[in-house]
């Protein structure tokens, strides 16, 4: 039983102003294996008041200060992976496979890549009589979601403490014992007093009052598009700055060629990890109208190879992270049987078996119409929706008919294509083939945000730009 009921503010583990303890749940067991304190207004008060303090010594660091620290912080990241895993495992049911490799992975892998960018990064520049100066913008409020927890935070925080800001984080209530292994992870390496601040949550108990605070001269969140805009409008009031990355629901365009079956296949599964609860999962696969029977009868061998199963075993997929959760993956299944979309594999109820825990059975649809819900909806689960389109023209144009432009997927060999289709996509991030660099730009078009992450890209946010005229 994990206890953690302090908030780390100002270099230290401190007791919240108004006790309020929560229950942590195990989504494989349903059972509780923890309870962290919620924070208020007079919690976060604190810490943005710590960080304001620390602000002032801490944007006049040096590079080579800071590239200590973050080489501190990545020594102690590898002190702890074990028990990083453990924990993101127990909260959001992820096998240990995974939250050992790519969630644990992600977090090591960001600050890494932080430290490359920082060795060359130029926050000056002169032109002509000019000198540019890129300048830390202030105290960041950081909100971060369940589904990639570390990936979230280690996203935000890293480049954030590389360009000079300090920070409140709110990791999300629902998976909060990673971030706050982390908070321990900061303390070790000797982040200095109030630079990083930690206070768990809710939304309308902490994350409002991050988000409307007046010290807080930016916010950056991930979360979901509805959030998203309540988020955004408290903080017009304040004029700050405000970065998102929200929801998707992203084509994944197969080819018609020689690669179809293996294609298909691939992303099916891809689909499927994390039990679907991924952003930029491809959650709409487009197929030739002539190859759907073809497509369905792949997707239904490579969903039903999917093994969901206690994460501490060696299934593929373990639960969705709670029970409301599960509840809207059921709603939106069964509206899609309800709009007839084919149901190829899957379906409503738990597998057979694993009727404790969270559990949603791998679920492909076929013969999907764009304007289906389950073909509009982030479902943020196990769902795969198959969609005929009439040649690329028609590809495209269904890609491109959502509200949301996270992401988006091209599938076979004949990569030209693949490459020309690329440019016609709406959407901040297009993966030819499960391409990946922890460099590339990562942000949506549309209702999927504003601003952009990872490597050199996720720096700029977190910036605001001086021009010395005259310097020259």
């Amino acid at each position: 039983m994990r206890e953690c009921t302090k908030f780390y503010i100002d270099g230290q583990w401190v007791d919240p102003v108004t006790e309020n303890t929560q229950p942590v749940e195990n989504p494989a067991t349903e059972e509780t294996i923890g309870h962290i304190s919620f924070g208020t207004k007079a919690d976060v008060d604190k810490a943005v008041a710590a960080a304001r303090r620390a602000f002032e010594s801490f944007s006049q660091t040096t590079r080579e200060e800071r590239l200590t620290l973050l080489r501190a912080i990545q020594a102690e990241i590898e002190n702890r992976t074990e028990e990083l895993a453990l924990a993101v495992s127990d909260e959001m049911g992820a096998p240990m496979s995974l939250a050992s490799g790519p969630h644990v992975g992600m977090l090591a892998g960001h600050c890494q890549k932080t430290i490359e960018v920082l060795e060359d990064f130029a926050f000056e520049r002169q032109d002509g009589q000019t000198l540019h100066v890129w300048e830390p913008i202030g105290v960041v409020g950081m909100i971060t979601p369940w589904n990639w927890p570390l990936n979230q935070i280690a996203c935000k925080v890293f480049p954030a403490l590389a360009t000079g800001n300090t920070m409140v984080l709110k990791p999300t209530e629902i998976a909060p014992f990673n971030g706050y292994i982390f908070a321990e992870i900061m303390h070790a390496a000797g982040v200095p007093a109030g630079v990083f601040n930690l206070v768990n949550g809710d939304g309308p108990g902490v994350g409002e009052a991050i988000s409307g605070h007046p010290d807080i001269d930016m916010v950056s969140f991930t979360g979901s598009t509805r959030a998203g805009v309540l988020i955004a409008k408290n903080a017009a009031d304040t004029v700050k700055r405000v970065a998102q990355e929200l929801g998707g629901k992203s084509p994944n365009i197969v080819l018609d060629d020689g690669a179809f079956a293996k294609s298909v296949a691939r992303g099916t599964v891809s689909m499927m990890g994390n039990s679907g609860q991924t952003c930029t999962a491809p959650s709409r696969m487009l197929v030739p109208h002539a190859r759907m029977e073809e497509a369905k009868t792949v997707a239904k061998e490579a969903a039903e190879g999917v093994m969901p199963g206690d994460p501490k075993g060696n299934a593929a997929i373990g639960p969705v992270v709670s029970k409301a959760q599960w509840d809207k993956i059921q709603g939106l299944i069964n509206k899609g049987i309800e709009e007839g979309a084919t149901l190829v594999a899957g379906g409503p109820g738990k597998p057979e078996g694993l009727e404790t825990g969270h559990y949603v059975k791998p679920t492909v649809f076929a013969d999907v119409q764009n304007d289906m819900t389950i073909a509009r909806e982030e479902i943020f689960g196990p769902v795969l929706c198959i969609l005929g389109y009439d040649d690329y023209d028609d590809a495209v144009r269904i890609a491109n008919d959502t509200e949301y432009g996270l992401a988006s997927t091209i599938m076979g060999e004949d990569i030209d294509t693949a490459r020309s289709l690329a440019k016609r996509i709406r959407a901040g991030r297009v993966t030819i083939n499960g391409a990946h660099d922890m460099n590339a730009a990562f942000g949506g078009y549309k209702k999927s945000g504003n601003g952009r992450e990872w490597g050199e890209w996720g720096f700029h946010d977190f910036l605001e730009v001086k021009a010395v005229m005259g310097h020259g």
